[in-house]
């Protein structure tokens, strides 16, 4: 597996054909709830098999030490093999390097338990996206060892 993390559209392209196939086809979340404008300056991962688009997520920096970790998307037949591992693992990496003190995530809530494995803590519970129920998660990366 590839790791890639960049801003060029050719990256920010393959992020949406994942984020399409998980968010919109497979989980029907509206196309234009996902195209929130937010691409162009965020920090994009992007997973590749052997050339095969496998996963995504994307860092969107909220003020100089905080960012918001989000749309991380793992096409199907690639989960339950630690790939988001390799995706949310590459984005904490990232932000520790350009000195940020804290990630913020918006999950859906049924992942709570996955998330608290890489340090992050239950906020609250903010909006439903479609049928599915978020929270927020924050993880401090000051003091986290992973």
């Amino acid at each position: 597996m590839d790791v890639t993390l960049g801003t060029s559209p050719e990256l920010i392209a393959q992020a949406h054909a994942i984020r399409h196939q998980v968010f919109v086809i497979e989980q029907n979340i509206p196309k234009q709830l996902d195209l929130d404008g937010l691409d162009e300056e965020a920090i994009h991962v992007v997973v590749t098999d052997v050339g095969s688009l496998v996963a995504t997520a994307r860092l969107v920096k909220r003020d100089k030490f905080c960012a918001v970790m989000a749309r991380i998307a793992v096409l199907k037949q690639y989960r339950g093999v630690g790939v988001a591992k390799l995706v949310i693992n590459a984005l904490l990496s990232h932000a520790g390097k350009i000195g940020l003190e804290s990630i913020e995530i918006h999950a859906h809530a049924y992942l709570q338990g996955y998330y608290q494995r890489y340090g992050f803590k239950y906020i609250k519970d903010v909006e439903k996206v479609g049928e599915h129920q978020l929270i927020e998660m924050q993880c401090s990366l000051k003091s986290e060892v992973r």
